[in-house]
């Protein structure tokens, strides 16, 4: 390697001996298990690097990970830097903060360095790093695909084991298998977007002196590139965190004590630099107070930033051209604006005291105008090269697949055991590459536990079927069984026998707090629960602060640390609780921990704040989400008693509404609002109604506009103890009919390969070639099984008609989408039709889904097919034949990105187009055909 790999200036090579001393203090209790390493026989490079790792490790990761793990990822990284061609030339500072990490996010932590060298090395070993950069993304592409789960990111080798994963995942796979080559790499990610829903993670690589960018699980032939190129231009912030103090060049947003998070927007879009001071009611700055930057989205008001004003009151940030609400928060009082980047760069909030004025506020939020960078067009025939290389790519990951329920494992399993079939298929489908490892824990536990076996797996996510393993579930199992028959089933499953509380990873720790306390212990916390409050509260200290990422400690882990965060410490007791035979939970909506005794859910009070509240700023990067306890806030009454919300929806409306989508719920605690999780309720009943504490509320509508813009709705009322409070559910509408965009050319004709359930009328249809729309629909099944033969077969039977333009628009308005099922912004379309299947069946018309002539008419697979509107037409256009005739009839030039969505109305225009990324597709749509 040559020299240390702490070549770097002395006074952070002191800074990080400093905090090295403060984590051994911090994680005494785990003084053996964590720092034993050091007594081992260590080069000085290896203490150096270890040194560096737990100066600036979580506190979770302290409470979780022994120290061997550590020292096996510093020797293999070593290891690693000695063989790869370019590992002399990366600067020890960069080798430092985006090789050395064994962390990428808030995954579960495996020894995964060597194990992926191994895969990969051989394939790049001849090239040059920028080459090697994309060499491996085949390779993440040959182990993943994309989809939308929940967000507990899964280790590398967990997604390779499910060949899944979302966007966060699928790029911490990426960062991984590069650092595995000693390539440098960071995850980058766009908090919130502000022109759609949702957010975007993607990977930056490092290679001869540059960073590029690129999508992670999806090859293409260049660096800086990807779908999410254009979308990013709109963007309000793009960053990444790096542990350490990092002194390069980027510009940071956040000096944390114990990491660095850098503003990288500059490289993706048009920026300006802004300045927020905070006044008072005489206004004098205020310092020392936090400021929080957000944009509006999945119906609520998202965080992007915080930061903490300085001595003169002040606050800077480099954002994008697009509006921010800003609120600021602290001991001298609060306040918030809505700010207009595009028009200012300088803005001041007057903070104030006072409790929230009541009443009903409405401004729009418009995102910044999205920038087209063109790119150099590879050859035809690079082109084609490359699609067969994905193509072949997606079908070794396709092979893998295929043998996850090999073998009729299903009806094996069932008959053997005399269980449902279609509950043993749905546990072993939704775990996946570890089915085999499902499929035994029941076999070798059901003789013995009968259903409860199964019961315990249907009451996990489905992600930890995927990488939950027999020991994990023998504990389980074993130690919840003894409880059964004690409680009401719904009680004992949900809140017993699961050992899921949020979205932590499920490990082993029932039989650990079985035989860490008495019989005479555990028979008293079971009589009165509140004994085992006072334990946890007493025991294991809230410490907060030490945190890069997001995220939770096992149960376990914090018990041994006797040192946990909030949101960890509350996982503990209800863990600890269920381990006893006490039912617990995390409330639904604000997550306070809580019991159940005689009947009522009691909240389990673990250490207060001035406040009784903390907010928990959750991984995906929304905003404020409760992690409470029952306690009086500044602003409450001595009543503390609940008092209800009742949401009452608008008159005459029947649109179809979805919490985190279209609106939210934020109570006030602490001077910000922080927003109560409402999720899995029905909000299309009606009327609803929710026992809450008392207090000042708000609830947020949101109205997105074809462009973006959201027509944003607050009502901010008073919950009084013991009353109920009536809201209006109310949307803004964006006024007019849908305008008219162009002409379509009815020389257009469809090749129609497949139908979706029953489509045009018989009469409609021109024939092209024989086979029924039964025969197409059994073909289309039976063919999409990851074999090419059986593929090509089904195209052949599929192949039934050519239907033109007007043929297709006789009987109604028509959507028509060009995709691309493979990559993750078509996927979301997918997903979006799906979940409006029935206000798209409602509608009546047809939707034709449409790929290139030039890939394969299995590029429509099984999880494309499935559970779409009835009238889903599938086509392939040969040559963009048709796309072509329709982009020529726009009034406008518009750009070629998927998914490229039109409506076309009865006469042949078109009156809405959507091309590439954006969340909302379906539902634009369905307001478009309204508004025809």
């Amino acid at each position: 390697m040559g020299g240390s790999v702490f070549n770097i200036d002395s006074n952070y090579l002191a800074i990080i001996e400093k905090k090295f001393q403060q984590k051994r203090e911090l994680a005494k209790e785990r003084e053996k298990a964590l720092f034993g390493i050091f007594d081992g026989d260590l080069a000085e490079d290896e203490v150096l690097a270890l040194k560096f790792l737990y100066a600036y490790m979580s506190l979770n990761d302290l409470a979780d990970y022994d120290g061997s793990i550590f020292l096996q990822h510093v020797r293999e990284t070593y290891h690693i830097r000695r063989l790869v061609p370019w590992g002399d030339k990366i600067p020890d500072s960069i080798f430092l903060h985006f090789v050395l990490p064994y962390r990428v996010n808030n995954e579960n932590i495996e020894n995964c360095r060597g194990i992926l060298f191994e895969q990969i090395f051989d394939r790049v070993k001849n090239l040059s790093m920028k080459d090697a950069i994309l060499e491996v993304n085949h390779w993440c592409h040959e182990k993943a695909g994309y989809i939308a789960c929940d967000p507990r990111t899964s280790s590398p080798l967990s997604v390779i084991r499910r060949a899944i994963g979302r966007c966060g995942e699928e790029s911490t796979l990426a960062v991984s298998a590069l650092r595995s080559l000693c390539i440098p790499a960071r995850q980058v990610y766009t908090p919130r977007w502000a022109h759609c829903d949702s957010n975007h993670a993607w990977v930056e690589a490092w290679a001869d002196g540059e960073w590029y960018y690129f999508g992670a699980c999806e090859p293409d032939l260049i660096l800086n590139n990807g779908w999410f190129r254009d979308p990013a231009t709109r963007a309000m912030l793009i960053h990444t965190r790096v542990p350490g103090n990092y002194p390069g060049p980027e510009e940071i947003t956040i000096a944390n004590e114990w990491y660095t998070e850098l503003n990288l927007l500059k490289n993706y879009a048009p920026i300006r630099k802004i300045t927020v001071k905070l006044i008072d009611s005489n206004g004098c700055p205020v310092p020392d107070t936090k400021v929080y930057f957000q944009v509006f989205n999945s119906g609520e008001f998202s965080n992007i930033a915080g930061l903490t004003s300085d001595k003169n009151g002040k606050v800077t940030l480099t954002t994008g051209l697009g509006d921010l609400m800003v609120h600021a928060a602290g001991e001298k009082g609060w306040g918030y604006k809505k700010i207009s980047v595009t028009e200012e760069d300088y803005f001041e909030i007057t903070l104030s005291k006072e409790a929230p004025v009541c009443g009903i506020f409405e401004l729009d939020m418009i995102p910044p105008k999205e920038t087209h960078i063109p790119l150099e067009e590879p050859s035809i025939e690079e082109k084609q090269r490359h699609e067969e290389r994905v193509k072949e790519e997606a079908g070794i990951r396709a092979e893998y697949e295929a043998t996850f329920l090999a073998g009729d494992l299903v009806n094996k399993v069932a008959s053997k055991l005399s269980l449902p079939q279609e509950r043993i298929q749905s546990v072993l489908e939704k775990a996946r590459g570890n089915s085999c490892e499902i499929a035994e824990f029941l076999l070798e536990e059901t003789p013995k536990y009968g259903e409860l076996a199964l019961k315990l797996l249907e009451s996990l996510a489905d992600k930890d079927l995927t990488d939950t393993f027999r020991p994990v579930l023998r504990d389980h199992l074993y130690n919840a069984s003894i409880y059964q028959g004690k409680f009401d089933e719904e009680i004992y499953i949900n809140y017993i026998l699961c050992p899921r509380v949020v979205w932590e990873m499920i490990g082993c720790f029932r039989e650990f707090f079985m035989k860490e306390f008495s019989k005479d212990e555990v028979e008293r916390f079971q009589r009165d629960p509140e004994l085992l409050v006072m334990w946890v509260r007493d025991n294991i200290q809230l410490t907060e602060g030490y945190t890069c990422y997001n995220g939770s400690a096992t149960p376990r882990g914090s018990y041994e640390l006797k040192k946990a965060d909030r949101l960890s410490k509350a996982i503990t007791f209800v863990a600890m609780a269920r381990s006893f035979g006490i039912p617990a939970r995390l409330h639904p909506a604000d997550k306070r921990p809580q019991y159940f005794m005689s009947g009522v859910w009691k909240d389990a009070i673990l250490g207060v704040t001035q406040s009784g509240c903390v907010s928990e700023k959750l991984s995906n990067g929304s905003g404020f989400h409760q992690i409470m306890e029952a306690g009086t806030s500044p602003m409450d009454t001595a009543d503390n008693r609940p008092g209800r919300i009742r949401i009452v929806r608008e008159p005459g409306c029947d649109r179809k509404v979805k919490y985190f989508t279209d609106f939210s719920i934020a109570r006030f605690d602490e001077s910000v609002f922080k927003s109560l999780d409402y999720e899995d309720l029905d909000w299309d009943k009606p009327e609803k109604a929710m026992e809450v504490l008392p207090g000042y509320y708000r609830l947020v509508t949101g109205t997105r506009t074809s462009f973006g813009t959201t027509l944003v709705r607050m009502t901010i009322f008073e919950v009084e103890p013991g009353k109920t409070t009536e809201v209006e559910l109310f949307f803004r509408k964006e006024e007019g009919i849908a305008p008219v965009l162009g002409t379509a050319s009815f020389e257009c004709t469809f090749d129609i390969i497949s139908a979706k359930g029953s489509s045009l009328h018989e009469e409609s249809k021109t024939p092209a070639a024989s086979g029924t729309s039964q025969q197409e629909e059994t073909g289309l099944k039976a063919g999409f099984s990851g074999n090419d033969g059986a593929q090509d077969q089904c195209t052949k039977q599929a192949k039934g008609y050519l239907l033109p333009l007007n043929e297709a628009l006789a009987r109604n308005n028509l959507v028509v989408a060009w995709i691309e099922p493979e990559r993750e912004p078509s996927r979301h379309l997918l997903r979006e039709l799906r979940e409006l299947s029935k206000e798209y069946e409602l509608w009546g018309g047809n939707i034709i889904l449409s790929i290139n002539g030039d890939k394969p008419a299995s590029a429509f697979c099984a999880d494309v097919f499935e559970n779409l509107p009835q009238k889903t037409l599938f086509s392939q256009d040969k040559k963009n034949a048709c796309l072509n005739a329709l982009l020529s009839g726009m009034d406008k030039p518009h750009k070629v990105d998927y998914p490229l969505v039109f409506v076309i109305d009865r006469g042949g225009k078109i009156r809405y187009i959507s091309a590439g990324y954006k969340l909302g597709i379906g539902s634009e749509v369905l307001k478009t055909l309204q508004n025809i």
